[in-house]
């Protein structure tokens, strides 16, 4: 960790200049790039010799690479400085931004939890009230933990009868987190201290917890693989080293293994996946405190291609969540005495949302998935369906969870313009009130959504959700911002951004394609997006692209196309393949060296979704995309804005940086093509303010590069 401080100096350092200056780049002119010094590294792949001349700025603790980072930011804020209404964008993102969050309550005893933002606040505050009509209690505000903001509540869990919680903390956007111990009647922390958590669950059980960790790691903290996954037990008012090993498995170090309890802290469940080895599954072990047992018993001996997630016990039976025979899931039941499974709920034609089963009330809440929107069933624990509820429009809820007494639940819906609505949902009556709703400065009735089909290169038909404003004409005009995900069995269902509505209101036009790969059809439209089929998820892409174009919802001079890690990947790999189709790319925090991906931090976690390069079928696969190696000379590419931050250790900066030092050696044309490189900012942004400033610079740079020279003007609410 020593020369760390090295890159977080350069980084703020040339942030601050590049800000400070004004007039010192014309955006029409030529950029004139930072020299990175290219060395003769070479790897052999099964016979295939690879170049790879920018290996050195993987070192994260090297001080050329630091120098590299500075010189970077400063031709990109430079550049990002002139852009006139730059300053305006940012101001509207803050005032649209600007109104209270809150998250739904949860139920511990007679104390309703709950987060708060606010407005602006860098991090929600954590709050609780004696009954819904008490005043509220300040928990914990991690506004108040460092200097910047950056330091994230990222877990918070109480012991069952609610006069302990295991508060986790994360600094600068690291996945890596602290535990301590908090006792609520005082709010002051125990002794207790645990370091190196990542990938961990908090499970109560006595008078400790179950918790997961890696050992400390050699070299960088930040980018040092991580492995050998450890369960320990932790006894209150105790030193981590006297902590008891519960669990692990040095022969599989690249295994996850997470400890959870029931609601009733009788059964301990241990789930254990091998994602490093290319499976998506994982086995599922239990100890029954009942009987005091010492050893783990299977439910699922061995890692397997399904998941197994355990919803709640009844009794002696465990309720378990599972894809197993089911693409579309189901749930089922495994009797721990009889050693006997059961289907409880049959799987269905719409698929369950990825872990949206829910248990309170002695209620099952199952939330289905008709055609990437929420329908949400009702079953007792016999697997009897009792109800719908009713939600408020075509849209996403989530929640649901509570206590086996609970009398009510609360949920939260959203869509694209529908901002979080917070509800109550009374189990007798089955009805829904509105608990509490948020004010927004925009107007929902100027906009409109609507979800289309379109047809991908191989027949397939997929779905994408577009929103604009009301009277939109189809002229081929439109700024168009294109945004895909597409991999690891995940969903992009319709949800609400204040921090979309600027571009909105500029006439902008925002599409969401539900690409192959994630999970909005089920286990089969995951596995149609994985490995060698990963093209799929680009041709996908494209043909969103294509379908918007011949629509004349936009044309190529004015459509954009963004996504975050997974989707950095996916924004890199279209724009290689098809880079007349779009005006600007915006690849965040990307996966971009297919290659050697695996080699840093958790990345082995997702060979699973891609395959290796360590083999022969799945190398070739990956080097026909992978973006860093299909950049070419002799191409014209979109305008560019490649993100990370120091602090990404989930996917590490080395991917965006080797990716910036490639595309800026072999593109000579007239676009920009920059990396904005974050300080205390990890794989997403680490608090409100620096989310404020990214959006704000990635909307000047696109509408700026589309031609817009100025902004509309916008109307009040």
């Amino acid at each position: 960790m020593r020369y760390i401080h090295l890159i977080r100096l350069s980084l703020m350092l040339s942030s601050s200049a590049a800000l400070a200056q004004s007039g010192s780049h014309n955006t029409n002119e030529p950029l004139a790039y930072p020299k990175a010094r290219k060395t003769d590294q070479t790897d052999t792949y099964h016979g295939t010799t690879v170049a790879d001349p920018y290996r050195w700025l993987e070192d994260d603790r090297s001080a050329e690479t630091a120098e590299w980072v500075k010189a970077e930011n400063k031709v990109t804020f430079d550049y990002l400085s002139q852009i006139p209404y730059r300053q305006q964008l940012q101001n509207r993102l803050e005032q649209i931004y600007n109104y209270p969050k809150y998250s739904a309550p949860s139920r511990k005893g007679e104390w309703f939890y709950f987060s708060k933002n606010d407005g602006l606040q860098n991090q929600a505050v954590l709050y609780r009230q004696k009954g819904l009509d008490g005043k509220p209690e300040l928990v914990i505000d991690p506004n108040k933990l460092s200097a910047d903001g950056t330091t994230r509540l990222g877990a918070f869990s109480l012991s069952k009868d609610g006069k302990y919680a295991v508060v986790g903390l994360s600094k600068g956007g690291s996945d890596w987190q602290e535990y301590q111990v908090m006792e609520l009647a005082t709010k002051q922390y125990l002794s207790d201290k645990i370091e190196w958590v990542k990938v961990s669950g908090t499970a109560w059980q006595g008078d400790g917890f179950y918790y997961s960790r890696y050992p400390k790691p050699e070299g960088s903290a930040l980018a040092a693989k991580n492995e050998n996954h450890q369960v320990f037990y932790h006894k209150l008012n105790t030193p981590q080293s006297a902590d008891r090993l519960v669990y692990e498995d040095p022969q599989h170090p690249q295994r996850f293994h997470i400890a959870s309890t029931t609601d009733d802290e009788r059964f301990l469940l241990l789930s254990v996946s091998d994602r490093g080895k290319g499976k998506d599954g994982n086995a599922l072990f239990f100890m029954d405190a009942k009987i005091d047992q010492k050893s783990f018993s299977p439910v699922v001996e061995d890692v397997t291609d399904f998941s197994y997630g355990v919803v709640d016990n009844d009794g002696d039976r465990l309720l378990i969540l599972t894809n197993e025979k089911a693409p579309n899931s189901k749930v089922i039941a495994y009797d721990t005495k009889k050693k006997a499974f059961s289907t409880l709920i049959a799987e269905k034609p719409e698929p369950i949302a990825e872990n949206s089963v829910s248990a309170a009330g002695g209620k099952l809440f199952v939330e289905y998935s008709k055609d990437v929107t929420s329908n949400v069933e009702v079953f007792d624990y016999t697997g009897k369906r009792e109800s719908d509820i009713q939600l408020p429009a075509i849209g996403s809820a989530g929640g649901f969870g509570g206590e086996k007494d609970d009398k009510f639940v609360f949920y939260t819906f959203t869509s694209f313009t529908f901002p979080p609505t917070i509800y109550r949902y009374d189990i007798a009556t089955r009805k829904s009130t509105i608990f509490r709703a948020p004010e927004v400065d925009f107007k929902p009735t100027d906009y409109e959504t609507k979800q289309v089909f379109y047809t991908s290169k191989d027949g397939t038909k997929v779905p994408m959700f577009l929103t604009y404003r009301k009277g939109l004409k189809l002229d081929g005009t439109n700024p168009t911002l294109l945004y895909g995900y597409g991999g690891f069995n995940i969903s992009l269902p319709p949800a609400f951004s204040p921090l979309r509505i600027p571009f909105l209101e500029q006439g902008g036009v925002y599409a969401q394609a539900n690409l192959r790969g994630g999970s909005e059809y089920g286990e089969k439209w995951h596995e149609q997006g994985m490995k060698l089929k990963k093209q799929n998820v680009f041709d996908d892409f494209i043909a969103a692209a294509e379908y918007l174009i011949a629509q004349k919802y936009t044309s190529p001079a004015k459509l954009a196309v963004q996504g975050g890690s997974n989707g950095g990947l996916l924004v890199g790999a279209v724009m290689n393949q098809r880079p007349e189709l779009f005006r600007v790319a915006i690849p965040q925090v990307g996966v971009m060296d297919m290659l050697r991906f695996h080699k840093f931090t958790i990345g082995w976690n997702w060979i699973a979704d891609y395959g290796s390069s360590d083999n022969a079928d799945e190398f070739k696969a990956l080097y026909a995309y992978s973006p860093i190696h299909n950049l070419k000379t002799g191409v014209a590419y979109p305008a560019t804005l490649i993100t990370t931050a120091d602090h990404d250790d989930r996917v590490v900066p080395a991917h965006s940086f080797k990716y910036a030092a490639t595309i800026q050696e072999v593109y000579k044309g007239q676009n920009p093509v920059l990396i904005r490189i974050d300080t205390n900012s990890g794989h997403g942004a680490s608090n409100t303010k620096k989310n404020i400033e990214t959006t704000a610079d990635i909307y000047s740079f696109i509408l700026w590069n589309m031609g817009v020279k100025s902004l509309r003007e916008i109307a009040s609410k």
